[in-house]
């Protein structure tokens, strides 16, 4: 599409070519304001799907960092979907950030890190889908956005596996429904993935997992208890099978191991 003279609807219809001679900051502007809107054909088929390619296609590397601080400023929102579609665009510029080094310094990563480990454990608004904004999946969106940090990152890997065992284990009202647990996992699984993870950092965030279930007892299961077993086990499933991308990580067998352990708990019948 070689024209500036364009539509959002006219770029997803076609399959979202490039629009080639309109400014990469023009683009930048008009995707970040889309990615606001409660209207999800907006926000998530239009929006972020023509941001995710263009991203990982290099088109818009020289705004990358404007992206992405646009993007962590939103942590703060008052619009539930302003808030979960943001790691989504962090995810999209750290992966690029990964992929041709030199594209965002690596500042900026560390300066969106903090922002985005506070909106992840305080979210209070974890539903997966609502039937008039769409998909929210602070949850599931916040794993992706984990992951990548992982990748960009790698130092902050321990840290990281620990924000998502706080995650799980947060006091919440609303059970995984829409898939969350396997996101949750499929994003432990990736962190497990990056290289120079010593044992016991690899299993060193399931004493958070362990420390928040000592309490448990007689009665019914409270839903965030629910969201931690549910991850568990996809978690193992994950552990076990691997990964379509990565394989299986190093340390794979002593984590399934304790993780099975802890399912005990709930699980007394496994053996």
């Amino acid at each position: 599409m070689p024209t500036d003279h364009f539509t959002w609807s006219s770029i997803a219809a076609e399959g979202f070519p490039f629009p080639e001679g309109v400014p990469a900051s023009r683009l930048g502007d008009e995707l970040s304001a889309m990615l606001v809107s409660p209207d999800p054909k907006v926000r998530d088929d239009q929006a972020y799907t023509a941001a995710a390619r263009w991203i990982g296609e290099g088109h818009l590397d020289e705004v990358l960092e404007n992206l992405g601080d646009t993007a962590v400023n939103r942590f703060t929102h008052p619009e539930i979907q302003a808030r979960t579609f943001a790691p989504l665009v962090l995810r999209c510029v750290l992966a690029r950030a990964v992929a041709a080094p030199g594209t965002v310094p690596k500042a900026a990563g560390e300066r969106w890190y903090a922002p985005f480990t506070t909106w992840y454990l305080t979210e209070s608004d974890t539903r997966g889908w609502d039937d008039s904004l769409g998909w929210l999946h602070a949850v599931a969106h916040g794993a992706d956005a984990a992951a990548a940090f992982a990748q960009a990152l790698p130092g902050r890997r321990a840290e990281l596996l620990e924000l998502c065992a706080r995650r799980m284990t947060a006091v919440a009202d609303y059970r995984y429904v829409q898939l969350e647990d396997a996101r949750l996992a499929r994003a432990i699984g990736r962190i497990l993935l990056v290289p120079g993870l010593s044992a016991e950092q690899a299993t060193g965030w399931l004493s958070v997992v362990a420390k928040a279930l000592e309490s448990g007892g007689y009665g019914p299961v409270p839903p965030w208890a629910f969201n931690t077993f549910a991850t568990l086990q996809s978690l193992h499933l994950h552990l076990t099978r691997g990964l379509a991308e990565g394989g299986v990580p190093s340390h794979a067998a002593v984590v399934a191991a304790e993780v099975a352990a802890i399912l005990r708990l709930p699980y007394h019948w496994l053996a």
